[in-house]
């Protein structure tokens, strides 16, 4: 079926047209599509039969495939199709069930789904002859790969486990300084009221202990047993987490090496029309990352989708020194994006979604 997209329509593709894409052979799953695979603003991506244990990640450059990389990388083979264990700091490659065969005019961007970053389970999407991850160029047309590298947990997963979602869009998507500081005006994006909209919607953490019975966080033990990436509430927090308490002075010292489950000081909310995705923050300002998981789909915190301003839970490690984080200081930044037309089904409304409303909450794997 032929896929018509109206040439001068700019923005995410919403639910809907995902489907009507797929009818259209512009995504080709192996498999049909299953319930709740289809979000309001992206796709979530099945993993394959098989995982390739290889000596070392990769991009595969122009002209060259991630198949031949994994002949020339590989060290062993793992069939999923009855689960395996993929063990810490090791790196997976994995086919994923569903390809691309994108329109000229449509390009794509993954990140891993909200439960796979709080798991601090590191993974990227690989297309053939790519030069970056996550990205995948307008027309593209062949497979998909998911790298894979568990940094906290082994994890338990199988054919047809999803850790990543995409997204497609159409021309340029992001609002600028000036359409952001305007759409703010009129739905209010943040429960703030000096909001930092430059260069995107500022998040900042939340050590107060406010709110949360004195507690600000969570940092991932060590040495724990296994977690299956398909169970829900399936794992007691005490055997996985340590809770942290809020100090008098409001700071946190993240140690070299470990993860931490924080929460942002802001509720945020995007408008049913727009989507949002949490950008990489300046390297400049501190020796920490926060942003595994990025994604925030139409409707997160709206009262009309169940919502009243949600805050951000951050997944943050610190590099190679130990780093002081402050209450209120900026760890990211929110760019929202159009939607070409408004979902189907908002976030949090008859989807499954785990996380609308929330406050300091870990992934759905563990019982609170």
């Amino acid at each position: 079926m032929p896929l018509t997209l109206p040439p001068d329509a700019k923005g995410i593709l919403p639910d809907r047209m995902i489907a009507a894409m797929a009818d259209a052979g512009a995504i080709l799953p192996a498999y049909p599509f299953i319930e709740s695979q289809i979000q309001p603003a992206s796709l979530d991506l099945r993993l394959g039969d098989v995982a390739y244990r290889v000596r070392a990640s990769f991009l595969p450059g122009p002209g060259a495939t991630v198949a031949d990389r994994i002949e020339d990388l590989k060290l062993h083979e793992i069939a999923l199709a009855d689960g395996a264990v993929l063990e810490t700091n090791c790196v997976y490659i994995v086919p994923l069930i569903e390809s691309l065969a994108l329109p000229p005019s449509v390009a794509a961007a993954a990140n891993p789904k909200s439960s796979t970053g709080r798991l601090d389970v590191f993974t990227r999407v690989i297309a053939d002859g790519t030069r970056r991850f996550d990205m995948i160029d307008p027309g593209y047309h062949g497979p998909l790969y998911a790298e894979i590298s568990p940094k906290t947990f082994p994890v338990l997963l199988r054919e047809g486990s999803r850790l990543s979602q995409i997204r497609f869009r159409q021309g340029e998507a992001a609002l600028d300084g000036p359409a952001l500081a305007e759409l703010h005006e009129a739905e209010r994006l943040v429960d703030s009221d000096d909001a930092d909209l430059s260069n995107g919607l500022a998040l900042s953490v939340d050590l107060s202990g406010k709110g949360s019975n004195g507690f600000v966080g969570y940092r991932a033990k060590r040495h724990t047993g296994v977690v299956d990436v398909d169970r829900r509430a399936g794992y007691p927090v005490e055997e996985f987490w340590e809770p942290i308490t809020a100090r008098e002075d409001q700071s946190l010292i993240l140690d070299p090496g470990e993860f931490y489950i924080l929460a942002s000081k802001e509720a945020v909310q995007v408008p049913p029309d727009y989507a949002a995705e949490m950008v990489p923050f300046d390297p400049l300002v501190g020796e920490f990352r926060v942003h595994y998981a990025g994604f925030f789909d139409p409707g997160f915190g709206c009262a009309g989708a169940g919502g009243q301003g949600s805050r951000a839970v951050l997944e943050v490690r610190s590099r190679e020194v130990p780093f002081i984080l402050e209450h209120g200081q900026i760890v990211g930044r929110l760019v929202y994006e159009k939607m070409i037309s408004r979902p189907d089904a908002l976030y949090g409304q008859r989807i499954g979604s785990n996380y609308q409303a929330q406050g300091l909450k870990l992934s759905k794997h563990f019982r609170t």
